[in-house]
């Protein structure tokens, strides 16, 4: 999936149905997935993730993924994307049909060894080869590095060590490079530092950012970001997401309200946030809970008061 936007424009990805339902008890059924993307698709989200490839019994929530993806009319495919973690994720998902592969490691060795049960460099030298034949496929691929502006296990992440990660990544030809904040520790001077201390080192590489909202900064972070020049964001519908395997991790930047953040400034998104908000209204029906995005709560206290 090719995104040339105008400058200033930006590309928001949602993960509600990935990032977002693997931390939920209830198991969402293959109905109601496929009814969050349509909402998400109406609303005009231009890339979801849509699952993970990874083992039904570590994460059940991810167990239909396949059947999912191929469930969706094939007119649509082209919003989809989802995440792989190991050979056996590749499989699946080059015979899934899917659009684009996140394809990430952690640069924590402690996170890495309980998300991926492998140390760290061993993951990012098996991740660097599937990320060439999942290119060689012709599939459209981005990298990630998790856990790059801090480890709650291992504290503050060395920037050198991000970088050298990149470029393993960016030696294989792909053209994007995801730095996720997973323990939502990043601060605004450390997203600019780091994105800069990347940039400069890999100036012809996109770059994007998945952030979490654990110490209440995500969408701090996600303007930093903006103002040094990103221009994809990945985001969940209510704020859902976090990782198993981060204490306390808390969800994504609400999908509504970087879009209310972003639109509110004349930057464009191409999302229509009350439309969207129809998504959030349906998982938060479903989940029996309010979620944390604000948006659909300004939006309808706004219509109690009409």
């Amino acid at each position: 999936m090719t995104f040339n936007p105008p400058s200033d424009a930006v590309l928001i990805e949602d993960e509600a149905l990935r990032d977002g339902l693997q931390m939920e008890s209830r198991i969402f059924s293959l109905e109601e997935k496929l009814q969050v993307f349509k909402l998400l698709k109406t609303a005009g989200v231009p890339r979801v993730q849509v699952g993970s490839f990874v083992h039904p019994k570590i994460v059940p929530q991810m167990a239909d993924t396949d059947a999912f993806i191929q469930a969706i009319p094939e007119a649509d495919r082209h919003l989809t994307s989802a995440l792989i973690l190991n050979e056996k994720g590749l499989d699946r998902a080059l015979a899934s049909g899917v659009a684009h592969l996140s394809m990430s490691v952690s640069v924590s060795d402690t996170h890495s060894r309980k998300n991926a049960r492998r140390p760290a460099a061993e993951a990012l030298d098996a991740m660097t080869e599937l990320i060439r034949q999942a290119l060689s496929s012709g599939l459209d691929v981005r990298a990630g590095l998790q856990c790059a502006f801090g480890c709650v296990y291992e504290g503050a992440i060395a920037e050198t060590a991000v970088l050298k990660a990149t470029e393993k990544m960016v030696q294989t030809g792909v053209r994007e490079i995801n730095l996720a904040d997973t323990t939502g520790m990043a601060t605004p001077l450390t997203i600019r530092s780091l994105i800069q201390r990347v940039r400069e080192a890999f100036p012809d590489t996109r770059l994007s950012l998945h952030l979490h909202d654990t110490r209440g900064l995500a969408l701090a972070n996600m303007f930093a970001g903006y103002e040094t020049g990103i221009r994809i964001f990945d985001t969940c519908a209510g704020g859902l997401g976090g990782c198993p395997f981060v204490k306390g991790a808390a969800g994504n930047v609400p999908t509504e309200d970087a879009v209310q953040m972003f639109e509110s400034m004349g930057v464009a998104t191409g999302i229509a946030i009350e439309t969207l908000c129809e998504a959030v209204a349906y998982l938060e029906n479903k989940l029996e809970r309010q979620l944390p995005g604000r948006m659909k709560r300004v939006l309808d206290h706004r219509r109690s008061c009409e």
